[in-house]
């Protein structure tokens, strides 16, 4: 238990249910496009109500041992994690070559956020 509440893990765990609440209130309301856009902002509104208690902890206790870049770093990694799962699964999306190759460049975008500095 003292390793999930530890700095290291406790804000990549709390980033990542943040991140399934926000996938959700920015882009579950795509579902229903009949739906009258006044009343999707209100209810992704109050979605995204509950991912800022999330994420907001995690940064700040993800920052005791994170750089700001590395948190969001982090959280972008997360975040296409997670949109991936649920571009694919609930709004049964598909996955392309062009949309793997983009995440690819970001991954290696984020391995340079986490590698070091470079030597000079």
């Amino acid at each position: 238990m003292h390793f999930i509440i530890s700095p290291q893990v406790l804000p990549i765990l709390l980033l990542v249910v943040s991140n399934i609440f926000m996938t959700f209130a920015w882009y579950g309301h795509l579902k229903f496009p009949g739906h009258s856009l006044w009343l999707v902002v209100m209810i992704s509104w109050g979605i995204a109500f509950f991912e800022y208690w999330l994420a907001i902890p995690a940064n700040r206790i993800g920052h005791a041992v994170y750089s700001a870049a590395e948190l969001k770093t982090i959280q972008e990694v997360i975040t296409l994690s997670i949109f991936v799962i649920f571009s694919v699964a609930y709004l049964r999306e598909p996955l392309t070559a062009n949309h793997l190759a983009g995440f690819a460049c970001i991954a290696i975008g984020a391995f340079f956020i986490f590698r070091g500095p470079l030597p000079s």
